[in-house]
Order: C-alpha cells, then sequence, then structure tokens
C-alpha cells in the first residue's frame, strides 16, 4: 500500500507540474556543513525554526537565490517540482531536501509538505506522513490532491491500526478530495478501497470503472483481485 501511495502521488504530480519544472537555472545547494547532515534530511530540517534553517544552508546560497530567481516563492516552487523529479528517479533523500528549501524559500507552498508526506509514507508508520499532508492542507485546504493523499494515508494506517476512525478519516479525506476534484481518478481508485473495506462491494466496482474511465494508470491491481473474490466486476470488464 505504501508503494501505491508513492507511485500514485508521482502520478499525479507529473501530470500536474508547471512548465518551469524543467527549468535549466543552476543553483548551488549546499550539501556540506558540519553537524547539518542529520537536520537537511529529516522533513522541516527535523523541526528546525526558519531563522536556524536559513543558517544551514549559509547566506552563499540564499544569495544565489537573490540573483537566480525573482522573488523567493519562484525558487520554492523550483525546488519543489525537482523534488518530484528526484523521486521518479527513485532518489529520496535528494527528494527530501529540495522539498526542504522550498518550504524554507516558502512556507506556504503546499507542494513542498504533500512532497515531503509522499517520501514519509516510505516509513514503518503513516503517522509522519499523515502529519506533513495536514500541515499542506493548512496552506492550501482545497487541494485534491494532497486530500487524497492524506486520505490513502489514513487507509495505510488502518490496515496496521484497524481502528474504525482511521477507515472514517480515510473516506472523509476522500469523499473532501472528489468535492474539489471529481476528476481524480486516484481519490476514485482509493474511494473503491474504502467501500471494499466496507464490504460494499457494489459501491466499491462504480468507484473503480469511475478511476479507470478518468485515468486507466490508476487501476489498483491489488484492489481488483481482492473485489473480484468478492463479487464479479458488473460490468465484465476484469476478469
Amino acid at each position: 500500500m505504501k508503494k501505491y501511495l508513492l507511485l500514485l502521488v508521482c502520478g499525479l504530480a507529473l501530470a500536474t507540474a508547471p512548465a518551469h519544472a524543467q527549468r535549466k537555472t543552476k543553483v548551488k545547494v549546499k550539501t556540506e556543513a558540519a553537524g547539518t547532515a542529520a537536520n537537511r534530511l529529516l522533513p522541516l530540517f527535523g523541526g528546525l525554526s526558519v531563522e536556524a534553517a536559513q543558517q544551514l544552508v549559509g547566506p552563499a546560497f540564499l544569495a544565489d537565490i537573490e540573483r537566480n530567481f525573482a522573488s523567493r516563492a519562484e525558487a520554492s516552487k523550483f525546488f519543489s517540482d525537482k523534488g518530484y523529479e528526484y523521486i521518479t528517479e527513485n532518489q529520496p533523500d535528494t527528494a527530501l531536501y529540495r522539498f526542504n528549501l522550498a518550504w524554507l524559500l516558502d512556507q506556504k507552498n503546499a507542494d513542498a509538505y504533500r512532497g515531503l508526506g509522499v517520501i514519509a509514507s516510505r516509513n514503518p508508520t503513516a503517522d509522519e506522513s499523515i502529519s506533513l499532508l495536514t500541515q499542506g492542507l493548512t496552506v492550501a485546504p482545497t487541494s485534491s490532491l494532497i486530500l487524497s493523499d492524506l486520505g490513502t494515508s489514513y487507509l495505510i494506517r488502518y490496515q496496521q491500526t484497524k481502528k474504525k476512525k482511521d477507515l472514517d478519516q480515510a473516506q472523509q479525506q476522500l469523499e473532501k478530495a472528489l468535492a474539489a476534484d471529481a476528476n481524480n481518478a486516484y481519490a476514485w481508485q482509493q474511494m473503491g478501497r474504502v467501500h471494499y473495506l466496507r464490504e460494499d462491494y457494489t459501491k466499491a466496482w462504480d468507484a473503480v470503472h469511475k478511476g479507470q474511465n478518468l485515468n486507466v494508470s490508476s487501476i489498483d491491481l491489488d484492489l481488483i483481485s481482492d473485489l473480484t473474490a468478492k463479487l464479479p466486476d458488473p460490468k465484465g470488464m476484469f476478469k
């Protein structure tokens, strides 16, 4: 399930990445500083304040930003876009640092929190991913992408805890995601999983087909297998 979340978010991120994600701007990223490696590779610099994180990356980096970008917000978007690229290249540590830089440059960049949440989905538990994605929602409360990722994270936690409140939260966040964007194919697939877990197999198939019609790559083959064992596909599309 964690692996699926990573693929899910990567697909959505690439589909929505702005054109300037491919910008060739060269900015020197400080990668060596005594006693700071651990903070650089922790989400949000391990809880450092913005001021402390600025000291960590150093004045030379910030000066490069001023020279190469019209604003820190633009630079922040550049780094969050690069972070998603590194995720797809399976370089999570490099991606994490880019998302940290995106946050440092603009704490209102929701993609910084979302990207860190994606990386945190690799952890043994979903707690940190949920926390980071929730912080992203404080910046972008109607983001269908963050809401669907958050719903998926709650699904991951439910499969570990079996607590009804986690399943309820998953459904609530996914419903919000679909209310914000009914064309979010991945949210439909995850809603299918929610209905499956609630043993409402007809609704589960309906959600699967809605997601499939929007984006065939959103299909969760594990869910299809589980569903088929409980109820044959009413439309006969999956055997």
